[in-house]
């Protein structure tokens, strides 16, 4: 006998749940790409989404996931024989400086390990020494999905800015963007990367790039771009298929449209920021309960560096994926697995897992995860402190 049937909770970081009402608005017949109803809709995308974005810059819309606004937004600003600066906290970062590097773009990591946020001073000390202004742009990971590290990108544009040095700040806000914060236009960044299928609620399959008017200088000196990616007719397009490249991811475009009503129009912007936060703050709470006792462990310590969209939670090589598994079977909760933490003496991440809480998500939702993850413990004989529920539940309270 299992308890797992009945509807299936994903609490994976992206993608996340999809709400009755996207996938509903996707349940259609193929429509007109050449005129009419569907062309005046992707026309309204821009300005709720820049408003997520939090700027009055351009975008670009792709189809494909987030790795591909990774190599769109490289191709628009950089060239091969280009050196970039990577300041990494997580799998993510490496992953976006290895697709630079397979474009010909020259990379210099500094390294934060899996527990801690960039350091703005160092990435200002190298761009101090950099005399010759060689280093391009930075790339930073806003929340690294695997980690859960979260990184100040205000503090790092300020730092940037003291030193004179002109590299772009290229910011990737694939797992986060309408989860964290993202003030691209205040706080000073010049390129930002996001994808649909995590706070924006759509299923995968499209990529946003906004820039702005310093990021489009930089365009405008680059010797050639792929017709494919470049930003330039998909930012303003004469004609509708320019936004695409060709033929429209037509079923996403009104799922998207639904799942940004919801964001901006109903709910608002701010309050969905604050939503995550009260929920992500209530994730915390249980976990520091748990780990009172016993292996279960929050990746991250500080909470001021923490996600309000992903947790990442470090259990014990033999408890992680053991756990896991007991929730999907059992419970009808995935998790999400532990990405980019193998160490020696656990190659394959079991000791870790990650909650996802982003998105088409509340009190109740989280609560009920939560109460599967202290079953899970319970019913395998993992070692914890009591009270996660009640810690839990006095945030949502609270709210």
């Amino acid at each position: 006998m299992s308890l797992s049937h009945g509807r299936h909770t994903l609490s994976i970081p992206g993608p996340s749940v999809m709400p009755d009402r996207v996938l509903q608005a996707m349940h259609r017949a193929a429509p007109n790409i050449y005129t009419g109803p569907l062309i005046d809709l992707a026309a309204t995308l821009g300005p709720d989404l820049k408003a997520i974005a939090k700027t009055t810059g351009d975008m670009a819309m792709y189809i494909g996931n987030g790795h591909a606004v990774w190599e769109a937004s490289l191709a628009n600003v950089l060239a091969p024989g280009d050196r970039v600066l990577v300041p990494a906290t997580g799998n993510f970062s490496h992953g976006w400086a290895g697709m630079a590097q397979k474009m010909g773009i020259k990379t210099k990591m500094i390294e934060y390990g899996r527990r801690s946020a960039l350091d703005p001073a160092d990435i200002a000390a190298t761009l101090e020494a950099d005399t010759n202004h060689a280093i391009k742009a930075v790339l930073c990971v806003q929340t690294d999905t695997a980690t859960s590290v979260k990184s100040d990108v205000a503090a790092l544009r300020a730092a940037m800015d003291a030193t004179g040095h002109p590299a772009l700040l290229m910011v990737d806000c694939i797992a986060c963007l309408g989860c964290d914060e993202m003030q691209m236009d205040a706080w000073g960044v010049d390129v930002v990367v996001a994808g649909c299928q995590k706070g924006l609620m759509t299923p995968p399959g499209m990529g946003f790039v906004f820039f702005n008017a310093k990021a489009a200088e930089a365009r405008a000196r680059m010797e050639r771009v792929s017709s494919y990616w470049d930003w330039v007719p998909r930012a303003n397009p004469a004609e509708f298929w320019q936004y695409w490249c060709g033929t429209a991811p037509t079923h996403h475009l009104y799922g998207l449209r639904e799942a940004l009503d919801m964001i901006v129009r109903e709910e608002g912007v701010e309050a969905v920021l604050a939503r995550h936060a009260t929920l992500a703050r209530a994730v915390w709470a249980a976990f520091e309960a748990w780990g009172a006792e016993g292996p279960v462990e929050l990746n991250v310590s500080d909470a001021a560096i923490r996600s309000n969209a992903v947790t990442s939670v470090r259990i014990g090589a033999e408890n992680g994926t053991r756990l896991r598994n007991w929730l999907t079977e059992e419970a009808g909760v995935t998790l999400g697995i532990g990405l980019g933490m193998a160490t020696k003496e656990d190659p394959k991440s079991d000791g870790f897992f990650r909650v996802g809480h982003m998105g088409h998500l509340n009190a109740h939702m989280l609560m009920g995860t939560l109460g599967a993850i202290q079953a899970g413990l319970v019913a395998l004989d993992i070692p914890h402190g009591a009270g996660g529920l009640d810690a839990a539940a006095r945030v949502c309270a609270e709210g």
